[in-house]
């Protein structure tokens, strides 16, 4: 899961900052004070996409294969974006790399019929070897994963690996298209490295994947696997009830806890972190599960313990998934210590106590970082690492085996080579 936001504890600190009270300021109703007329900052989390695997052709759109037409047309007056033009579309690099093999094909339009996807590859190391040096032409070879036995039963897609090279336009990802038109879009924005769902939210909370120590030594934890490291793959939070296998924790500073010491309250709530809930299905607790897309095999569960933003620190971690007292206590200390289910956030706004910041992470089943879908646009490369643990998954590829970029390491930690892939941030 990669997050595209550019010193996310220090930019998202300073808007929820402004939050706090000050005078002369702005009334609610005369329930609050803020410095602005914001009152809520929310950050909806979604990962597994590139900015072109959903903005390939923005603002134009074609027609479904049934003729349905879910976005019409664009305002007057868009701009046009970053995304696949000319030769992106019909004389690809990645068509032209013998290296792709059989997989080397243009990038093409996946309808709205198409929309059930499997994972693609998005490991630290491939997702640097699909950049190939910066040339961005070895996507299928290095990230794409093929169909799987349930996305080919699903679709007759016929690409295999080339998969990696399909996009939506607004006639699928219709919701994305239109904020995209009423509100505003943020192009050429990456990742703050490569890799997978776990660095992605601790970037997001914590602006670092270092440092953090593992349950035992482990590969993903570079260059010292036993720890402190830094993570450059998926572990799971150590403590939590859910957590299974090597764990890891952060010792590193949170925007939860700057939070807390300016006096702000702020939530996170997460699909399937209540455990006391069962579902129709019959599954509960850590098992809970929901109907996920043809293409990923059926059912899968609601909370995935690698993404839990904040229970990888021990100042805001809910190991045990406690229920808060009350809903007032939502936002607020108390025995959940911040860490709630997506429901509690629906709860606490009907209730007219919505914290002043939260974030939202869906369950599972609908929303699994670029994922490794292709996406055209090269990263700056602003920190450089030289990791090589003699595993292509967790090390750096950018430029040879063990090298991503040129120079000394920012802080000299090693395994946070970026920026990274190229997503759409609002």
């Amino acid at each position: 899961m990669h997050v595209y936001v550019k010193k996310a504890v220090a930019g998202l600190a300073a808007a929820a900052l402004m939050l706090l009270p000050a005078a002369p300021a702005f009334a609610d109703g005369g329930h609050s004070q803020t410095a602005t007329p914001i009152k809520h900052l929310v950050i909806i989390f979604q990962e597994n996409v590139s900015f072109d695997h959903y903005f390939a052709t923005y603002p134009n759109a074609q027609p479904n294969a049934d003729q349905s037409v879910f976005f019409s047309h664009a305002k007057s007056g868009t701009p046009t974006v970053n995304g696949l033009t000319g030769p992106l579309l019909t004389n690809n690099p990645n068509a032209n790399n013998t290296g792709n093999g059989a997989n080397a094909i243009n990038p093409f339009r996946l309808d709205r019929s198409q929309a059930s996807t499997c994972d693609q590859g998005h490991n630290y190391g491939p997702e640097q070897l699909a950049f190939d040096g910066g040339l961005m032409d070895l996507f299928p070879a290095s990230t794409g994963a093929g169909e799987g036995p349930f996305c080919a039963a699903a679709f007759a897609y016929g690409k295999d690996k080339g998969l990696v090279m399909g996009y939506f336009d607004g006639n699928t990802v219709t919701a994305m298209w239109n904020y995209a038109q009423h509100f505003a879009i943020n192009d050429n924005s990456y990742g703050t490295n490569f890799g997978p769902s776990t660095p992605g939210v601790l970037n997001l909370v914590a602006g670092n994947t270092f440092p953090v120590t593992p349950s035992a030594p482990h590969a993903k934890v570079v260059p010292n696997n036993a720890g402190p490291g830094t993570l450059v793959g998926d572990l799971d939070p150590t403590g939590d009830i859910c957590s299974a296998g090597t764990t890891v924790q952060s010792s590193a500073p949170n925007i939860g806890d700057l939070l807390n010491a300016a006096g702000v309250s702020w939530g996170s709530f997460m699909g399937g972190f209540d455990l006391t809930i069962t579902n129709p299905n019959g599954t509960t607790l850590c098992k809970r599960s929901s109907p996920a897309s043809p293409a990923n095999g059926g059912p899968t569960a609601d909370y995935i313990a690698h993404h839990s933003f904040f229970n990888y620190f021990a100042s805001t971690s809910n190991s045990m998934h406690t229920r808060p007292a009350s809903a007032s206590e939502i936002g607020n200390a108390g025995p959940a210590n911040h860490q709630y289910d997506i429901n509690d956030f629906y709860v606490a706004l009907k209730t007219g106590n919505l914290p002043s910041v939260s974030f939202l992470k869906a369950i599972a089943a609908l929303y699994d970082d670029s994922d490794g879908w292709y996406d055209h646009q090269m990263s700056p490369i602003i920190n450089p690492s030289a990791v090589n643990t003699g595993v292509v998954n967790d090390s750096d590829q950018l430029n040879g085996p063990g090298v991503c970029g040129h120079g000394t390491p920012l802080a000299g930690i090693e395994g946070r080579c970026g920026y990274g892939p190229a997503s759409h941030f609002w």
